[in-house]
């Protein structure tokens, strides 16, 4: 099937655990017409059960597979985990879509070589709503959280990134977010 018009938009949602990334996503998702905006699933090495955000679950071994057969159009590792994005979004980016990933900051290099057009959305939230945030969803101990809040992974200056405070009220960096994602 050939393209609808010119290529599509990689929109890389980032930003620190309990910054309310997946939030932000699931506010557009209701907000943003389906047919223009996809919003890609990662592949974890997590299990389905564990919570957090709707992800799909691959053991080590399929992962690796998966990877080695180039199905992933991004991949990396964080906490002892693989994360991946599957190479569908390069179909959906031909046919002229924006598509919405959940990135790493550690993963912005390789995505900004290989999508030139990519727009990063930083999601930031002050220290003390990320730790409300981290200790609300009970997926770790408080040292645990401590030391998730003192990992940091800076970004490079770059224009194609954009900072969103997402402190506040949802509707507020919400609205923003819609408003960096809808094409125009």
């Amino acid at each position: 099937m050939a393209s609808k018009g010119p290529p599509g938009r990689l929109v890389a949602v980032m930003g620190p655990s309990g910054a309310g990334k997946d939030t932000l996503i699931d506010y557009a998702r209701a907000r943003v017409d389906p047919q223009r905006v996809l919003f890609a699933h990662r592949y974890i090495t997590r299990p389905a059960e564990a919570g957090g955000e709707n992800h799909v679950s691959l053991t080590p071994a399929e992962f690796a597979a998966r990877r080695a057969a180039r199905l992933m159009a991004l991949a990396w590792q964080s906490h002892g985990l693989d994360y991946g994005i599957g190479a569908e979004v390069d179909l959906w980016l031909r046919h002229g879509l924006t598509v919405v990933v959940n990135l790493s900051r550690a993963a912005w290099s390789d995505a900004a070589r290989r999508y030139p057009d990519l727009l990063g959305v930083l999601v930031t939230a002050s220290r003390e709503v990320l730790a409300e945030r981290l200790l609300a969803r009970g997926r770790e101990s408080a040292a645990d959280i401590a030391e998730r809040l003192k990992h940091d992974v800076a970004l490079p200056d770059h224009r194609a990134i954009h900072r969103l405070d997402n402190s506040g009220p949802i509707a507020t960096a919400g609205a923003a977010f819609v408003r960096l994602i809808t094409p125009r």
